[in-house]
């Protein structure tokens, strides 16, 4: 048989779109609000990865549906041409939760590998070209984040919360919970986590409750802002 035309990706994006958004409260999946005429939260959510792609690399994205977004789905094939698109059904009744949707997409990666959320979006002067910053640190450190600074302790109640502190001269990740109950001691939150290839099957432990997280150590880059769209339209 004819070997495959596909080429092996340089990187790999986990995009985890099964979740019901119930927060949200809209007739909508949320990753599809609108913030300006033809652009989406999910739009501004890949605008990083699609400068991984002008860069000349090769990405994957597999995106993790179920089958109440489907219109996700059909929204993403426009990336068609951008990315090499993977599809992946989350059952939550076998993998619930976003840490079960990240270990449904983990089989379909190659190379290093990015978490990034459909409703988050980073902003700031250097958010175009933080995601491939990102993984080039991840691939010398085994992983890194990307953060803004954040003190509101309501905020980092609802985030995947983080000590950072400056170790000679490089900002890294002292401590890391996902959404705590006592945030005291936490000074900023993740809007995206990259990891080196061989430590990739850890990215589940960096949401699921009670696991030890391997972002200890990570090392951060900083942007201007990470905005949370997992709530109400305005």
């Amino acid at each position: 048989m004819p070997g495959s035309s596909v080429p092996t990706p340089d990187v790999s994006i986990i995009l985890p779109c099964a979740g019901f958004g119930t927060r949200f409260r809209a007739p909508y999946s949320k990753e599809l609000h609108c913030l300006a005429p033809g652009v989406t939260v999910l739009d501004r959510s890949l605008e990083s990865a699609v400068e991984l792609a002008k860069s000349g690399l090769t990405v994957r994205l597999v995106v993790v549906f179920g089958t109440h977004k489907l219109d996700t789905v059909g929204y993403l094939t426009r990336y068609a041409d951008i990315f090499q698109l993977v599809f992946v059904h989350q059952d939550q009744s076998l993998e619930p939760d976003l840490d079960g949707a990240i270990r449904c997409a983990l089989p379909l990666t190659r190379g290093p590998v990015a978490l990034v959320l459909p409703d988050i979006v980073v902003t700031g002067a250097s958010s175009s070209d933080v995601l491939l910053s990102a993984l080039q640190r991840a691939g010398a450190a085994g992983w890194s984040v990307v953060a803004t600074e954040e003190r509101d302790p309501d905020t980092l109640r609802r985030m995947g919360a983080l000590a950072l502190a400056e170790r000679d001269g490089v900002l890294t990740v002292g401590a890391a919970v996902d959404k705590p109950a006592d945030p005291s001691g936490f000074n900023a939150f993740w809007g995206m986590v990259a990891a080196a290839e061989e430590e990739a099957h850890r990215l589940p432990d960096v949401v699921r409750k009670g696991a030890d997280s391997p972002l200890v150590g990570a090392v951060a880059l900083l942007v201007e802002d990470i905005a949370n769209y997992n709530t109400a339209a305005g």
